[in-house]
């Protein structure tokens, strides 16, 4: 069995990505790793070269500016990236996205076990969305995701590139959302690490992301552009991370300055309301 870990990643340095730390936390467990580089601001592609690992190949791309209608540009360079793949398993990170080392062995086993079912075409994670800083979750953020998938052609990413779908279907759907037997549940976690940024940090990644969603001209960007930073909306009812977070994190973590902060959600009223409006995430 080979399989491949793939990303995309563009002014990586600029909007402060843990690509280094993402790339590094699967590299135990795949025999390459696709980096999909595309012509920055900064220097990303140096962070990638300087990783100086063997496994990882670069590919390198300019992005096309007049795709800025609903990520599409985020869906063509994550198959670029998928594409590049020589594995039978491709598992795919986004540049914000980490795993923990204590869930690997089983993802290895799960890979091998299903390596002959051609049936499944995919892995599914659980996610930890952490929300201003590293002890913050944010519960209301989507909750699951198809993360390494069957390298057979067949299975390409869909929406603005968080999921996936198989060409072959007569419905482009997630893989996702069914039927079960396509895919199996890992148990195991998925970092996202994409909100954890100083305010000013955050407010450029928006910005630019909101522009490949909704074109640079559009009224939402135009709002964006007229803050100065980036607002936690209901920072103060998240909930506490009590866990680990995974080793490739520490220095990071460490290096962090906390710019929030916050009570227990469960003595604010806003929590109580919040929840009855969009439902309880424990």
């Amino acid at each position: 069995m080979k399989v491949s870990g793939f990303t995309f990643v563009r002014n990586g340095v600029k909007y402060d990505f843990p690509v280094v730390e993402a790339i590094r936390s699967i590299l135990p467990i795949v025999d390459e790793f696709v980096v999909n580089v595309g012509k920055s601001e900064d220097d990303t592609l140096g962070l990638i070269r300087s990783m100086g690992d063997p496994k990882v190949r670069i590919i390198e791309n300019v992005w096309d500016e007049a795709k800025q209608k609903d990520g599409v540009v985020f869906r063509e360079q994550t198959d670029l990236a998928l594409d590049a793949c020589t594995g039978d398993w491709a598992f795919y990170l986004q540049a914000d996205e980490v795993v923990h080392e204590e869930e690997l062995p089983r993802i290895r086993a799960l890979m091998e076990e299903n390596l002959d079912r051609p049936r499944i075409l995919g892995l599914h994670f659980r996610y930890l969305h952490f929300y201003g800083d590293y002890a913050t979750l944010n519960p209301w953020f989507y909750r699951k995701e198809i993360r390494v998938v069957r390298n057979n052609g067949k299975v390409r990413s869909i929406g603005d590139a968080v999921g996936f779908y198989c060409a072959d279907d007569p419905v482009v759907k997630n893989l996702k959302d069914g039927p079960p037997e396509r895919y199996v549940k890992t148990g195991c976690h998925i970092y996202h690490y994409g909100w954890v940024k100083n305010p000013r940090t955050m407010l450029e990644k928006k910005i630019f992301q909101e522009s490949r969603h909704h074109g640079s001209d559009s009224e939402m960007v135009r709002g964006l552009a007229a803050q100065k930073e980036w607002q936690f909306a209901n920072f103060d009812i998240m909930k506490d991370f009590r866990g680990t977070h995974p080793a490739v994190m520490r220095e990071r973590i460490e290096n962090f300055l906390p710019y929030l902060s916050r009570g227990s959600r469960w003595r604010n009223p806003r929590f109580y309301a919040y929840a009855l409006r969009h439902g309880f995430k424990g």
